[in-house]
């Protein structure tokens, strides 16, 4: 398994967006005084009071831990670190079949999400064989990887030890996956690397900076 742990250096700025006709992706990530911190379609944190806008997204109404939002006419209370909610569009509890995304100023593909419902952040990585967390990022998602299987990987560090674990649910935008192939690394990664046990359920299409992923199974 190569996933390339130390070799790629993800720029911070994150920027995917979903199509106008697709559900949105919303997650609360702090909040200053009346104005709620929001991540909406994975891209930069926006500081949001009620009845401010962003992306399509009204601020309802802000509180320590929640925050109301509404989309399209659909109202979602959001909590605070929850895993980011699909709201408005089509799709909804986790039924949808395409993922929309472009890239960074850095030509990465980059997107917010959730394992097992805990929120993070995801880079696609074609060349990693399967989905790859670091140790860290997998204790803050309530992992328990040192139950998995040991074994070792290549990166570009060097040889280093792993764990091969099954994730309950992956899920990106209105998108989720059960069942998913992972291994853990000892190495701090800034994302976890979506790899192919993730990316092989779906179809991909790239036009210019937008990588479009319909779902095969």
């Amino acid at each position: 398994m190569k996933a390339r742990a130390g070799a790629i250096l993800a720029c911070m700025v994150l920027g995917s967006a979903a199509m106008s006709s697709l559900a949105q992706s919303v997650a609360m990530t702090g909040s200053m005084g009346s104005k709620a911190l929001l991540v909406v379609d994975g891209g930069a944190p926006k500081a949001l009071a009620a009845g401010e806008s962003h992306r399509g997204v009204k601020v309802v109404a802000v509180r320590a831990d929640q925050v109301t939002v509404e989309v399209g006419g659909k109202r979602q209370n959001i909590d605070l670190g929850g895993a980011p909610v699909s709201i408005g569009g089509g799709g909804g509890g986790g039924g949808g079949t395409q993922i929309v995304l472009t890239a960074t100023s850095g030509g990465h593909f980059v997107t917010s999400g959730s394992i097992n419902g805990r929120a993070t952040q995801f880079l696609v990585d074609t060349g990693a064989t399967s989905v790859a967390i670091s140790a860290d990022e997998a204790r803050r998602l309530g992992i328990n990887y040192e139950q998995g299987e040991r074994g070792m990987g290549s990166t570009a560090n060097g040889l280093v030890t792993t764990w091969r674990v099954t994730l309950k649910s992956l899920r990106i935008q209105d998108v989720e996956v059960y069942g998913v192939e992972a291994v853990v690394l000892p190495p701090g990664m800034p994302h976890v690397l979506l790899g192919n046990s993730f990316l092989t359920r779906f179809q991909m299409k790239r036009e210019n900076d937008m990588l479009t992923l319909t779902r095969r199974f």
